[in-house]
């Protein structure tokens, strides 16, 4: 599992359930539209989901974990398996924030280690899924479509940003395309599990060792 987008993931259906409390009571929207209610149970369900995984659980047996009505479930979405893409992409959306705020604190302190800092972030937000979860994740087609989907977009955001260092002047003597490009193949490559069987690091743990390598190679002396 990889990667992170931000806005580009779609919001799930939202609605009040009977016998829930209406948006006005449940409180102010949260993000994409949500009650500040549904946010709370889209948190509740992303910590299950990290570490137990999603597949071996009914609505009827998540509802019972969250103590709600099944009824408040299907307003987050049509479908159990609606829900699963929805909880992965609040994850992918929470987790893409928290990055941008890293790569924005980095610009402003050292330009040079806004990808590291990108990369550094994917790793630690990786961290937490369980081998159950991304197991889950890669498994089913709808979930898996959609974090290759983000692996895509964060691929693109770190060509965006050795092309951005490369131009500040910030990372000299490397070609930005092929910084890139590179970049992106062990990105996918992660994603695939190819990374995993090669070599036995975890997702996170893949992610922390490319930032350490482009960060050597576009700020050492080859790239000085």
């Amino acid at each position: 599992m990889t990667a992170f987008s931000g806005s580009e993931v779609d919001d799930a259906l939202v609605a009040d359930s009977p016998g829930e409390p209406s948006a006005a009571a449940a409180g102010p929207a949260a993000a994409g539209g949500r009650t500040s209610r549904q946010a709370d149970l889209f948190d509740a369900l992303l910590r299950i989901f990290l570490t137990e995984g999603f597949a071996r659980f009914t609505l009827a047996e998540l509802a019972g974990r969250l103590r709600c009505s099944k009824s408040t479930l299907y307003a987050l979405a049509r479908s159990k398996e609606q829900l699963a893409v929805a909880v992965v992409g609040h994850f992918f959306r929470a987790a893409a924030d928290r990055i941008e705020r890293d790569v924005a604190q980095a610009a402003a302190a050292s330009p040079a280690d806004t990808v590291g800092a990108y990369l550094r972030g994917v790793a630690r937000e990786l961290r937490p899924a369980s081998a159950v979860f991304r197991h889950d994740l890669a498994a089913n087609p709808a979930t898996r479509a959609e974090y290759e989907r983000n692996t895509r977009i964060a691929a693109r955001r770190i060509r965006e940003l050795v092309a951005a260092g490369v131009a500040a002047g910030v990372f000299g003597g490397v070609d930005a395309a092929f910084v890139g490009q590179s970049a992106t193949a062990v990105m996918v490559a992660i994603q695939r599990g190819d990374i995993a069987t090669a070599t036995g690091l975890s997702d996170a743990d893949a992610y922390a060792e490319l930032a350490n390598l482009l960060r050597h190679g576009l700020t050492g002396p080859l790239g000085a």
